[in-house]
């Protein structure tokens, strides 16, 4: 497996919307990648005027959702990869984040009182950031997908 990061850059206006924007980051499940996902997400903020505040927030959730990938996906030594989907619309940035771990299953607690632990913290930071939240399988074959969406004004 080879341990460059490789992006695609398809920023041609998309079917659906007419003014989407597209860029696929492929990279090492390291921690010492996850910069790179930041400052894709800063380089796509410049096609969208986003306030200081809305841009520091993504990227605290986008770190949290690579961190766990890094973290829980590949474990026991095993290589992998995270893929980060930036879909930049006129009316709100959806970011996804996968990998191809075993998945784990993920209970959302119910009500106010909810109690968070460690391992859950990043996740519930990531849905309190975000106006969208999903968190599933990447397909199939296994993995976990998070895509989490920012309506944009």
């Amino acid at each position: 497996m080879s341990t460059t990061p490789t992006s695609t850059f398809p920023l041609d206006a998309s079917t659906e919307g007419g003014d989407a924007r597209h860029v696929l980051l492929r990279m090492p499940a390291r921690a010492e990648y996850i910069t790179l996902g930041r400052l894709a997400l800063t380089g796509l903020s410049r096609l969208r005027e986003l306030s200081d505040e809305t841009l520091a927030d993504l990227k605290l959730a986008l770190t949290e959702a690579c961190s766990n990938s890094v973290r829980h996906a590949y474990r026991d030594g095993r290589e992998g990869v995270v893929e980060i989907l930036y879909d930049l619309r006129p009316d709100r940035l959806v970011i996804e984040v996968s990998d191809d771990g075993p998945g784990f299953d993920y209970v959302e607690s119910e009500g106010e009182d909810r109690e968070l632990s460690e391992g859950g913290l990043g996740l519930e930071i990531i849905r309190a950031l975000s106006d969208q939240f999903e968190l599933g399988e990447r397909g199939p074959s296994g993995g976990s997908r998070l895509r989490f969406v920012k309506k944009l004004a």
